[in-house]
């Protein structure tokens, strides 16, 4: 069992399918070294993973990433448990939310002479060739791609148990009054046009 807490001090990955990765103990895998069988490493990402990235539409990030690496003689099969809170803005009206984050996701490496054409041409996401000649493998950036993919497409308010929303009323109220005055100024002459496609 390995415990890993990640540091803010590394470098962007700009591609998952690329060998910019950078050299970074806390992400990097010795997996010549281990025994074939599964191994657990856990890591604590917070807001400063996330510093050298382009900007996150989340904040205050608090995840747990559980990475069970199951070692068989010519492939690597990587688990990756993804659980914790992050917050977001309410689509709606505009609050700040916290939101839980649970998911997970798998990613076949294999190992193979050419990676880089293997790579180029693998159509599924989920699978990922290195040589068969690496010792290490890099999972900082398999870490930033399933947070993000785990965060809700949903970023509302909610509503509370007797169904009335828990958005503030006073942010929708004013989104509102916006729509209607919007309404009322539009230029009679696209309404006229309007009459003519119509008919």
């Amino acid at each position: 069992f390995y415990h890993c807490i990640i540091s803010p001090d590394f470098t962007t990955f700009a591609n998952l399918k690329t060998k910019s990765m950078a050299n970074r103990h806390e992400y990097e895998i010795a997996f010549v070294g281990l025994k074939p069988g599964k191994h657990e490493y856990v890591y604590e990402i917070d807001d400063k993973f996330f510093a050298d990235y382009q900007p996150q539409d989340f904040t205050d990030a608090k995840v747990t990433v559980k990475m069970i690496l199951d070692k068989q003689p010519s492939f690597l099969m990587l688990k990756f448990e993804i659980g914790g809170t992050v917050t977001l803005i309410c689509d709606l009206c505009g609050n700040t939310i916290e939101k839980s984050l649970w998911d997970d996701f798998e990613v076949l490496v294999k190992m193979t002479d050419s990676p880089d054409e293997m790579n180029a041409s693998e159509e599924d996401p989920d699978v990922y060739y290195i040589s068969r000649t690496e010792s290490h493998i890099n999972v900082a950036g398999w870490i930033y791609e399933f947070i993000n993919l785990s965060v809700p497409l949903q970023r509302t308010c909610g509503e509370s148990p007797d169904g009335s929303s828990k958005c503030n009323q006073e942010a929708l109220d004013m989104l509102r009054k916006l729509n209607e005055r919007n309404t009322e100024n539009e230029n009679p002459i696209w309404k006229d046009l309007d009459k003519f496609r119509n008919n």
